[in-house]
C-alpha cells in the first residue's frame, strides 16, 4: 500500500488543508523515524513512516475551519473516521489501528462514556503496539496550526495535563519509553 495513493484520493492537490495534512504528517513520520533508529526499536522503517502519513487521514470529514477542515464531525472524530477510511480503502488493519488510536495518549472506553464523546464506546481507543505507541507519542510534538514546529517537552506536557491526569500519565509512559 502506498500512503500517497490513499492522499491523493481524497485530498485534492495544491489545496492548503492537503498542504497541512502533508507538512504534519511528515513531522511526525521524521520524529518517530528518528526515535526508531535512535532507540533500534523492532520496527519496519516503511510501516513507521505509512502509519506516521495517515494517522490523520480522517480530518478532512471534520468541521476544523482553523486548520481547513470544512466536513460536518467533531473534529475529535478524525481518529476512527480516518481508521473507517482506511479500512474500506482495504488498508491493513494495523494502520487503521494507529489512526484509531493516536488521538491524546490514547482514550479508554471508560473515559469516552463519562465525558460523553462522540467516540465508540464499545472498545479502548489506547495506542497497544509499539507502532502506535510510537505515532501516537511522536503526534503529540506537531501541531496542524500556527507554525507547526515542534513543541518543546514541557509544551506538550501541559497540553496533556488539560485532559486531565489520565492523559497526562499515560502521555508519561509514551515519553519514558521513548525519550
Amino acid at each position: 500500500m502506498k500512503y500517497q495513493d490513499i492522499i491523493d484520493k481524497y485530498y485534492e492537490s495544491g489545496s492548503p488543508l492537503r498542504e497541512i495534512l502533508i507538512r504534519h504528517s511528515r513531522s511526525v513520520a521524521d520524529k518517530a523515524l528518528a526515535i526508531a533508529r535512535a532507540k533500534h526499536l523492532n520496527l519496519d522503517y516503511r510501516d513507521v513512516e505509512t502509519a506516521a502519513m495517515l494517522h490523520d487521514i480522517g480530518i478532512y470529514q471534520t468541521d476544523a475551519p482553523g486548520i481547513q477542515c470544512f466536513g460536518k464531525e467533531p473534529y475529535l472524530r478524525h481518529g476512527v473516521l480516518g481508521a473507517e477510511l482506511l479500512r474500506r480503502e482495504g488498508a491493513p488493519a494495523w494502520i487503521a489501528r494507529v489512526a484509531e488510536r493516536h488521538t491524546g495518549a490514547g482514550l479508554t472506553a471508560e473515559e469516552i462514556k463519562r465525558q460523553g464523546l462522540p467516540l465508540p464506546t464499545d472498545r479502548d481507543l489506547v495506542p497497544e503496539t509499539l507502532l502506535e505507541r510510537l505515532i501516537c507519542y511522536a503526534d503529540k510534538f506537531f501541531s496542524k496550526s500556527g507554525d507547526m514546529k515542534e513543541k518543546p517537552l514541557e509544551r506538550v506536557r501541559a497540553s496533556m495535563a488539560k485532559f486531565g491526569p489520565e492523559s497526562l500519565r499515560r502521555f508519561e509512559e509514551l515519553n519514558r519509553e521513548f525519550s
